[in-house]
């Protein structure tokens, strides 16, 4: 199969290039080596430098391509309201250009890059009163320290369950609504082109390769770069928030599973799957493993602070990927984290 990889020389666009290339296909390799990712490295040698906003550049690109895997993205928290325009051009103009290139050129098979910030807050239970979906938490609890959810009907805490793919779309910061929109696109192009895509819910994604102290870096690499500057590894709220920690190999995994299902998929139709390791961990965890990974003995130091947009806790449920695409990740949280402490990362 030939591939248009798209984000090619990123953490996560390496990994899969190499995934595909160990079982035989061929990559063309597209990324525009964005500064903020990238620094000063160099573009990989055949890789094809070109900003996903350009129309007329995707035409030859896509001449012979059997499918399209895009995990080009300007990534990040996206907090601010100037980061909007940033968010908005390169994720959702440039996933629409692309989009509209594929069918021009007759390539009607994607894969999507998405992520687990579509759903906002994750999926709540009150004792009492069932699921229910906690509106954003108030600045003033934040400030308090009460950084639970609770129940909007009689007030107690919520508990954590798992996220399916069918839960209502929430995004909460620029980033988000940017992926959510490239899921929109997605499915309108699906329907609109006779194409088939998959989406794919990364999220919080791990490994070597991962990108240091950049917008790019995940908590599980800031909190290693503490401990390399023999710092405790600074923890937001209470460190209770709960999250799902993926491989990087499992990443690419599972696009390879969703490259050989799309391929066959029917027409019009556009399905998203969460991509998880089903190993729920709390932040303070995170540090505690990437702490002994390094082996150094340092507690993490809780600071009850937070960034405005960050949602409490979102777990994924591992089940439609198991079923339909076949995909289970193989790396533990417990195993990976520890081993990232001392993997290789980019500058």
């Amino acid at each position: 199969m030939r591939v248009l990889l798209t984000g090619s020389a990123g953490f996560i666009g390496t990994a899969i290039g190499a995934a595909l290339e160990a079982q035989g296909d061929e990559v063309v390799r597209v990324d525009l080596m964005l500064a903020r990712a990238h620094g000063a490295t160099q573009a990989p040698e055949g890789t094809h430098r070109l900003d996903v906003r350009d129309a007329a550049g995707w035409t030859h690109l896509l001449r012979g391509v059997d499918a399209v895997c895009h995990q080009a993205a300007v990534v990040g928290a996206g907090v601010a309201v100037g980061d909007l325009p940033d968010y908005a051009g390169h994720n959702d103009y440039g996933t629409a250009v692309l989009l509209a290139a594929m069918h021009e050129a007759g390539v009607s098979r994607l894969v999507l890059a998405s992520s687990m910030v579509v759903y906002g807050e994750g999926r709540y239970a009150c004792p009492d009163h069932g699921v229910q979906a906690p509106p954003p938490r108030s600045v003033d609890a934040l400030d308090a320290g009460d950084f639970e959810n609770h129940c909007p009907v009689c007030g107690a805490e919520l508990g954590w369950e798992r996220v399916e793919e069918d839960a209502r779309l929430d995004p909460r910061s620029s980033y988000a609504a940017s992926k959510v929109a490239q899921e929109h696109y997605t499915s309108a192009w699906a329907r609109q082109a006779g194409a088939a895509a998959v989406t794919l819910r990364y999220h919080n994604v791990y490994g070597p390769g991962m990108p240091r102290d950049t917008p790019y870096s995940g908590v599980a690499a800031m909190f290693r770069s503490s401990l390399e500057r023999g710092e405790a590894p600074k923890v937001f709220e209470d460190g209770g928030q709960v999250r799902d920690f993926v491989h990087v190999e499992d990443v690419a995994a599972a696009n390879l599973a969703a490259l050989r299902a799309v391929a066959g998929e029917r027409a019009g139709r556009c399905a998203a799957y969460n991509v998880c390791s089903g190993e729920p961990v709390t932040i303070r965890r995170v540090a505690d493993l990437v702490a002994r990974g390094t082996g150094r003995d340092l507690a993490p130091e809780i600071t009850g602070g937070y960034r405005l947009g960050d949602v409490r806790h979102v777990v994924a449920s591992p089940e439609r990927a198991r079923v339909e695409l076949g995909f289970k990740a193989e790396v533990s949280p417990e195993r990976g984290l520890r081993e990232f402490a001392t993997a290789p990362l980019r500058a």
